[in-house]
């Protein structure tokens, strides 16, 4: 029984890595944080 739990612990922790290496925020591949887009804003030259 302590093996099996070990191999679960050992895989859950393996699975967990695997998927923050994969979903990565920097890469702007779907969701997470993404970069910010720079909208233009119109200024008034006159008062």
């Amino acid at each position: 029984m302590a093996e099996l739990i070990l191999f679960s612990g050992v895989f859950a922790l393996f699975g967990l890595a695997f998927w923050l290496a994969t979903d990565s925020d920097d890469d702007n591949g779907g969701g997470g944080l993404m970069q910010p887009v720079l909208v233009p804003v119109r200024v008034r030259q006159n008062r």
